[in-house]
């Protein structure tokens, strides 16, 4: 079917250290310790988690409405990516998607019953099946 690629590089130990992250085709991603837990500037292996997500299901998304006979004029996802600490390290806790879809001519109900069903059938929400994913749905 289909071979993705990504890659990381870390230098140095973990409080001192800084790597980066990049697809195979895109902008590396600088990330440290502080850009992790404390804030700073840069980027982190959750929000790419959130990002991939967010984009898998959009499209996902957009092929189920497709399938129902639905044009949609723009589905957007926000994923939120908990991590909670998890005995000595840190585990992926829980992502809450808010998906806002313009789709002329579908109420609230049924978007919400194709979303549900898209959340289940997702190739990354698949992926991330020991993780609690929540969905909220907005006609935009």
């Amino acid at each position: 079917m289909s071979m993705s690629n990504a890659k990381a590089t870390w230098e140095g130990g973990l409080r001192e250290g800084h790597g980066s992250m990049a697809p195979a085709h895109g902008s590396a991603i600088p990330f440290s310790l502080a850009t992790r837990f404390e804030g700073k500037e840069g980027g982190n292996p959750e929000e790419l988690i959130g990002a991939a997500l967010a984009g898998c299901f959009s499209m996902a998304l957009a092929a189920d409405l497709g399938k129902a006979g639905m044009s949609p004029k723009i589905v957007q996802t926000e994923a939120k990516v908990r991590l909670d600490k998890d005995g000595s390290g840190f585990k992926i806790a829980q992502i809450s998607l808010v998906t806002t879809a313009n789709v002329p001519g579908i109420d609230g109900a049924k978007l919400k019953t194709i979303a549900e069903a898209t959340k289940a059938s997702c190739p990354v929400a698949k992926a991330l099946a020991g993780t609690t994913i929540t969905l909220e749905v907005r006609l935009g």
